[in-house]
């Protein structure tokens, strides 16, 4: 009986606990899933499906069938982790115009760049090893196009544009976009600035919808997790627009705890000087 009621007991804590997420303000954590305080790596399991691309469509895809014939050939590898030269160069370049690779390419293929391509191979239903292999080479090949000069040297990404909501084009709004991975500040229907940002992964998703920002912190240091999140402007419960030091630190290769994070701490300074209690937000795919 004294066994059943401890279990009891830390199954209500467990529940109160997840509860008081929802209000305390969120954090950063690795994109593996939920970590244990504000700007800190986790390693909590890996998310299934990846945070969407800056600019690549949330395409429905299907796993790979596994019951496949035995006569299939198994894929080869075109490059692995370690490789270097101008094929890593351009691997970077395709997977930066869709979002995935966040650096200049460097023709190395080290920690950033398995990352990206696990990132793109989970999308697409196929063996997240981090390996460029045969199917994840023309996977890839057949969604982009060839980098160009300015392209592999990084002083440009070339990405599609992509309107803003309907619902962004009227008043004052911060509007953001899960797909481009931005947030316009607009006032009638005219952008102000623009900035990057990321959200939380799929253990603790940034909420979708229309909002409105119900209060500003200049230097709030979350209740829950003990850690900075400066110039917070919170529009649901415990989720709000920050910066991130971590998200300024290590990119995509992370995530928050359902907050919106901007890595740019000048652009997010200047906007919540702007913003105002009661302005709409906008998150949306």
């Amino acid at each position: 009986m004294l066994r059943k009621n401890v279990a009891l007991r830390t199954l209500a804590a467990a529940a109160a606990l997840a509860v008081t997420a929802t209000v305390a303000g969120c954090s950063a954590q690795a994109a593996t899933g939920p970590s244990g305080g504000d700007d800190k790596p986790s390693t909590a399991p890996t998310s299934k499906k990846p945070t969407p691309s800056a600019s690549e469509p949330d395409e429905s895809t299907q796993s790979p069938s596994p019951s496949a014939s035995a006569s299939t050939p198994a894929p080869e590898t075109v490059m692995a982790p370690g490789a270097k030269g101008d094929q890593v160069k351009e691997l970077q370049a395709r997977l930066a115009q869709i979002g995935w690779f966040d650096d200049k390419p460097t023709g190395s293929y080290g920690p950033v760049t398995t990352s990206a391509v696990k990132g793109f191979q989970g999308k697409r239903g196929l063996p997240t090893t981090g390996t460029t292999d045969t199917v994840t080479w023309q996977k890839l090949l057949g969604m982009t196009t060839k980098p160009t000069r300015a392209e592999l040297d990084g002083t440009t990404v070339e990405k599609p544009k992509a309107k803003p909501d309907p619902r962004c084009m009227t008043g004052r709004v911060l509007c953001i976009s899960k797909t481009t991975r931005t947030l316009s500040w607009m006032v009638d229907g005219k952008v102000l600035s623009t900035m990057d940002v990321r959200f939380g992964s799929q253990y603790t998703p940034t909420r979708e919808g229309q909002f409105n920002v119900g209060w500003k912190s200049r230097d709030h240091v979350s209740t829950l997790y003990h850690t900075p999140m400066p110039y917070a402007m919170f529009f649901s419960g415990g989720q709000a627009v920050h910066y991130s030091s971590d998200f300024a630190a290590r990119g995509y290769n992370g995530a928050s705890h359902g907050c919106v994070n901007v890595r740019d701490k000048g652009k997010v300074a200047a906007l919540f000087d702007q913003v105002r209690t009661g302005d709409r937000v906008v998150i949306y795919w």
